[in-house]
């Protein structure tokens, strides 16, 4: 971790190891996202740890961040808590301008995933995310299933693309499900 990293990223950070509760339980952290942030960002009420929360957990670490939400059009969004709504959301950024923090959608089976950007190898991105393996977690995701990589408007970006090694027994995500 640098000190040039955008405070969400810092935020996202901290929140590593945060896992959804087994069966039909729920984490209250988790829980606690959705309730703090509300309809009014997320879209719906969100109340149920097994809904996909990587949305969640993106809306949570931005507006920790001081990201205003509102500002940035949320309301357009629809529902936040869904992966693909972010990839209209913010600025889009070109590949070659990424850094960390940055906002990745990606296609997946089923629906999609949002994430922050950490890194990049010759295949994939790694990305800081929730609901990866039910956690908050940093996974390889490829690069070809990324639609969207975005930047919250108005703020500068900082830092560059971060060029990474593969690193042996850290597999390609096949679904963040």
């Amino acid at each position: 971790m640098t000190t040039t990293e955008p405070a969400w990223l810092k935020a996202a950070r901290a929140k590593l190891g945060t896992r959804e509760a087994p069966g039909a339980a729920n984490n209250p952290t988790i829980i606690g996202w959705g309730k703090r942030l509300g309809v009014k960002v997320l879209g719906i009420a969100y109340n149920a740890d097994s809904v996909p929360w990587c949305g969640v957990f993106v809306a949570e670490c931005l507006d920790r961040g001081g990201i205003d939400l509102a500002a940035e059009g949320m309301h357009r969004m629809r529902v936040a808590v869904r992966a693909k709504a972010w990839a209209t959301w913010g600025a889009n950024l070109a590949a070659d301008r990424l850094a960390p923090g940055a906002i990745l959608v990606f296609d997946r089976e089923g629906g999609g995933h949002v994430g922050f950007y950490v890194g990049e190898d010759a295949k994939a991105y790694h990305v800081l995310g929730g609901n990866q393996g039910d956690a908050v977690s940093i996974t390889r995701i490829l690069k070809a299933r990324c639609v969207a990589r975005r930047w919250p408007r108005d703020v500068p970006v900082i830092g560059r693309p971060i060029a990474m090694r593969e690193v042996a027994g850290m597999p390609l995500s096949r679904n963040e499900a």
